[in-house]
């Protein structure tokens, strides 16, 4: 059993929660994740790690309430406990040698970007950060990225809050004003990511995406987080869960991936349904 040490609302649909695990907080890299269950009957959900304290054996991780199990997950408080938290798994995100980067989040994504720009700033890289949100009341993170980022520049999609628009505008108006980034690194939802990687494409400026499909053992055995690549001009199968997540953005099928995203929708609304009428009145 892992127990909830800290928990913070940070906006009506995300929720930061830390979680004491030392033996996972004494490993875990930016860009890697965890697997939990929340329960001993509940399905295994991959989160990707937020930070960690290692002093206090605590690892991080950033949610947003779409689903049954981030149902159940929202109504644990300081003190309770969940029942499996299995990590880190997966790849850390590659920060050597990188001086110049262009990280752009979308959404909760940004909970996964910005460890990651910690990590490049703590290295002495130079780092710009674009992160978009839908409107104000969406925005999480902000004095973390300006905290760590060289250049921080928040996009909505109403103009609520930063500049008008998505995340590939500024980006965009940087490749063509002739800026040069060692690497753009986006992370948020797989839409984003497509437009962001076709946004850099022209400029051939290498880019990683960290992709997050469904997930279920975290092992590679179950097939079920399965991309397509073309690499050499030849498409090939890649596990998120043990290749990835991150992957070279110019290489990725996003159209399969998002087709396949939405395979179990239907069953996941009703989950989610049924899981909240459970807490009705609670």
């Amino acid at each position: 059993m892992y127990k909830v040490v800290r928990k913070r609302v940070l906006n009506p649909t995300v929720i930061e929660m830390e979680i004491e695990s030392p033996l996972v907080a004494k490993k875990a890299q930016p860009g890697q994740f965890i697997i939990l269950r929340v329960d001993e009957n509940g399905e295994r959900i991959p989160l990707t790690v937020a930070g960690t304290n290692k002093t206090d054996g605590t690892v991080k991780i950033i949610f947003q309430v779409v689903g049954s199990t981030t149902e159940k997950l929202k109504h644990k408080e300081e003190g309770d406990y969940i029942q499996d938290f299995v990590g880190p798994l997966g790849v850390a995100t590659h920060t050597d040698g990188l001086k110049k980067v262009c990280i752009v989040g979308g959404g909760v994504g940004c909970a996964i970007a910005m460890p990651i720009a910690e990590k490049l700033h703590n290295l002495g890289a130079e780092v710009t950060s674009i992160i978009g949100f839908r409107n104000k009341d969406l925005l999480i993170l902000e004095d973390e990225f300006k905290a760590y980022s060289d250049k921080l520049i928040i996009m909505t999609d109403d103009g609520s809050y930063g500049r008008h628009g998505n995340v590939t505008v500024p980006l965009k108006e940087m490749l063509e004003a002739g800026e040069k980034f060692d690497m753009i690194i986006t992370i948020g939802p797989v839409i984003m990511m497509k437009f962001v990687v076709e946004t850099a494409r022209p400029f051939e400026t290498p880019i990683t995406v960290s992709m997050n499909p469904v997930m279920i053992d975290g092992t590679g055995m179950c097939g079920g987080c399965r991309l397509t690549l073309t690499q050499d001009g030849k498409r090939v199968t890649k596990f998120a869960c043990v290749d990835g997540p991150d992957f070279n953005g110019y290489e990725i099928d996003f159209d399969e991936a998002m087709s396949r995203g939405r395979m179990y929708s239907e069953h996941e609304r009703h989950a989610y349904e049924n899981t909240c009428n459970l807490f009705k009145g609670v």
